[in-house]
């Protein structure tokens, strides 16, 4: 990786792993049937949208979730359960690769995420790791839900870029979404694809970044 001098990262699956198919499971436990055209990795609802841009609470997201499977009884935890059984966790050696690339980089996270997932996630790491939050780790955080736009939309990128003065060419973005890629990429951006059972870790040693 010549001339890189800045790093963007996505969240999920590429430093906190997440299971699509287990969410799935989830949804379809509380009784959504056609639950790979309601959330998926490549195709999604657009409730899920307007929730990673913090176009709607939390209650108006839970609601939905109550409608689609037909049961108002539905609780507040139990949706929550569900949702969050996404989230997987952070393997060993993600946060202090992190703050190696952050002395060698200038580093951005650039995360679609919405306020059920954001709060757990807060909570993981004070109960797993001590911290606070992920501001320490990277220059700069970017959750869709507090910028209200989301990836792959330009001009979340473009804001990371301008409010940093970061040249595309020297910036790197690792995502696990191709069509987030994309969207970089036409702005110059050079970008990795991150694909499991590759990790950042294996990345960063394989490219010569640490």
């Amino acid at each position: 990786m010549q001339n890189i001098k800045n790093i963007i990262f996505d969240y999920g699956n590429v430093i906190f792993s997440i299971d699509f198919a287990r969410v799935q499971h989830s949804l379809k436990a509380l009784g959504i049937s056609n639950v790979d055209e309601f959330f998926g990795h490549l195709q999604q609802d657009p409730i899920f949208d307007a929730f990673d841009r913090g176009q709607i609470s939390a209650d108006v997201f839970r609601d939905r979730i109550r409608e689609k499977a037909g049961n108002s009884n539905l609780t507040n935890d139990e949706i929550d359960a569900s949702w969050n059984s996404i989230l997987v966790g952070i393997a060993e050696g993600n946060h202090e690769l992190l703050l190696q690339l952050k002395g060698k980089y200038r580093t951005f996270l650039l995360s679609n995420i919405n306020e059920i997932h954001y709060n757990f996630i807060m909570k993981y790491l004070k109960e797993d790791f001590g911290f606070d939050n992920n501001d320490h780790l990277f220059e700069k955080v970017y959750y869709s839900h507090f910028t209200g736009k989301r990836k792959p939309e330009i001009s979340i990128f473009e804001q990371v870029l301008y409010e940093n003065n970061l040249n595309p060419s020297e910036t790197l973005f690792i995502d696990d979404s191709p069509q987030h890629l994309e969207s970089a990429k036409s702005l110059g951006i050079n970008t990795f694809l991150m694909t499991a059972p590759d990790t950042i870790q294996n990345f960063a040693r394989r490219e010569g970044l640490l």
